[in-house]
């Protein structure tokens, strides 16, 4: 009987789980979709139900910031690019997202600490790097300027 009852335990726990992995996947493709037909208040719906059961699922924090940005929200489009980058240090995406945010507040330090990460780990989006620095370049005050 004891058997029986951890036979059956066993398979309720691998079913449970593969439910969830199944689900959590099927909300990121549905939120990609409608994130890809414009839907952002229904991707950003999908995406948030997808971190419920996936709390490390670094694509849907990574889509909700590019829905912020898409938004202009900017709090809560970094709020979701730093739980990216902590789940998934080289991400390339939200380490250029975040440059991006850090230049618009003139946080020059930050870039360049940022943009070090970004040449280390850069596998797609290197030229945007380079783009970056000359904006930096551009406007960073000189040292002898008063």
């Amino acid at each position: 009987m004891t058997k029986i009852f951890k036979l059956i335990s066993l398979l309720y726990l691998i079913i449970n789980s593969l439910s969830i992995a199944i689900a959590d996947e099927n909300f990121f493709n549905k939120g990609l979709k409608l994130f890809k037909d414009k839907k952002y208040e229904d991707a950003r719906f999908m995406f948030e139900r997808g971190i419920v059961f996936n709390p490390k699922d670094s694509n849907s924090y990574l889509y909700l910031a590019k829905i912020y940005n898409i938004q202009e929200d900017q709090g809560k489009e970094e709020k979701n690019l730093e739980a990216t980058l902590l789940i998934e240090p080289d991400n390339e995406e939200a380490i250029l997202m975040s440059m991006k945010i850090a230049l618009e507040r003139s946080n020059y330090s930050k870039v360049k600490d940022l943009s070090n990460t970004f040449s280390k780990v850069c596998k797609k989006l290197c030229n945007e790097n380079k783009e970056i620095l000359d904006t930096l370049a551009n406007i960073e005050p000189k040292k002898n300027e008063s």
